[in-house]
Order: structure tokens, then sequence, then C-alpha cells
């Protein structure tokens, strides 16, 4: 008797620590039919190698999208100039709109006309680069902004920085720029001794840094975004029951919604960056800033 007891008891215990263990997910398992929805992390952007992996070489999704993305805009600049005609195709005349927006609608905006006609170049180039990287997040089968990573942001903000540097350098002499750029004209000395540090902070270290981290947290950010929507709405319309698969039409909404947004955030994230980055040039150039 003393052992059936002892066994019911053992039994009964069982079962109460395996309702205990499983009370967290048996509440998703029932109406779910699964362990809950899992959200996406930062673990998307450090996606598995497709060959090379932990060495130098190491190539993953993200640099598949940004060498696509690369090719695709040599590509396109390619055929429009091998068959530029003085009236111009509807591809030629696309581009051309483009090359004006970038020269009339940003840099022109900053720079006298003088001036723009040295940086246009190199402005419209850094422009078309960075939308071209960006937009690749709401690409079918690439879903993923070239510039959701630090790395390329990085690169760009140097590729400013070294120009604003060297332009400024060359037309003020390094004495003359370092003076320019760290005692602005018209302050008391003795505000030197405040605005001096803060002057070399912003000119020498917050500007690339900005430049970098503005773009790459938006890109970012976008991209969760529309993961987490589209996520949901696979697992609605997939594993949840019958009753909230209903549900999944809003998140599929949202997320084409979503996607339209982060259309216009490539296209402003690229505005921005030439903006600032022909104000920083602008500021370069000029005797007093």
């Amino acid at each position: 008797m003393a052992n059936l007891a002892l066994d019911a008891t053992t039994e009964v215990a069982s079962e109460l620590a395996a309702d205990e263990s499983g009370s967290a997910s048996g509440f998703f398992g029932w109406l779910f039919y699964s362990d809950g929805f899992h959200a996406p992390t930062v673990g998307e952007f450090f996606p598995p190698a497709l060959f090379g992996d932990g060495t130098f070489f190491e190539f993953n999704r993200i640099m598949l999208a940004r060498v696509i993305a690369a090719a695709i805009l040599i590509l396109i600049f390619w055929l429009v100039a091998r068959r530029a005609t003085l009236i111009p195709t509807r591809g030629q005349s696309v581009v051309e709109m483009l090359l004006d927006f970038v020269r009339v609608q940003i840099v022109e905006q900053v720079m006298s006309k003088e001036n723009a006609r040295r940086f246009v170049p190199f402005l419209t180039t850094l422009f078309l680069a960075v939308f071209t990287f960006n937009i690749t997040g709401v690409i079918p089968f690439i879903n993923m902004p070239g510039t959701a990573l630090i790395g390329l942001p990085i690169i760009m903000a140097l590729w400013v920085y070294v120009l604003y540097l060297t332009v400024g350098i060359k037309q003020h002499g390094f004495g003359g720029y370092l003076k320019t750029s760290l005692f602005p004209a018209g302050v008391p000395k003795p505000i030197y001794i405040l605005l001096t540090p803060i002057e070399f902070l912003q000119v020498f270290i917050l500007r690339p840094a900005t430049l970098a981290l503005r773009l790459a947290a938006n890109m970012m950010a976008g991209h969760l975004l529309l993961v987490l929507c589209f996520a949901a709405t696979q697992y609605l319309f997939f594993e949840a029951a019958l009753a909230l698969k209903a549900v999944g039409s809003v998140t599929l909404l949202a997320g084409l919604a979503f996607t339209l947004f982060e259309v216009f955030v490539s296209a402003l994230q690229a505005y921005v960056f030439v903006m600032l980055s022909s104000v920083y040039l602008t500021m370069a150039v000029e005797e007093e800033h």
C-alpha cells in the first residue's frame, strides 16, 4: 500500500510539474498551435556566409545585395551613355532628370554655381550610390539594404570627410583651414576657450560620424519594421488559429504601406546625405563660416 501511495504521489507531482513547465507555452499552443511568435532581431543583419565563412573573404547576403546594386547602377549608366542622343530616349530622359535634380535641387541650393560645377559629379555619384544601396531593402529576393550595416555608410562618410578636408586645405592652406574651422570670425577671444574644442569635435569627428550613423540607423530600423510586418503576416496566415488569421490581412497591408514608406525613406536619406555633404564642402571652401 505504501508503494502504491508513493507511486500515485510521484505521478501526480510529475503531471503538476509538466503543467507548470508548459504553462508559459500551453496558452500559445492552444491558441496558435505553436510556441508563439518570434520577433526579428539584429541577427537579421548578420546572415550566414555564402562562402569563405570565417575568413577575410567571407561573403554573405548583404554583400551580395551591394554587388548586385552596384552592377545594376553601372550597367544602367553604361547603356544610357552608350546610346545617348541629342533627342533623348525615355531612359535617357529619366537619367537626365535625376542628374538635374541633384544639380539644381540639392547642390545649387547650397553652393554657388561655380563651386557646384566642381562638385556635382562627385555628389551625383554619391546620391545615386546611396539611393541604390538603400532601395535593395524592398527588392524581392534581396530584401536587405546595402547600407543597413555600418561599414558601407562609414566608407561613404569617409569619402566626404577626406574630400572636404582636402579642398579646405587646398583652398586655405593647412594653417588657414584650421583657423577658419576652429576659430570662427567675429567671436570674442575668451569664447574660443569653449568654442574651439566644440568646433574641433564637429569638424573632425561629428560630421563623418553623424553622416554614417544617420544613414545606417534609418535603414536598419526600416528593414526590421518590414521583417516584423511580413513575419507576423506569415505567422498569422499559416500558424495562428482560424479566428486570428484575419489579423494577418492587417499586418500584410501594414507591410505594403511600410514598403512604400521605405522607398520614400531610401530617397530621403540619399537626399539628406548629399545635402549635408554639400554643406560641409561649402563650409570648407568659404573664407568665413
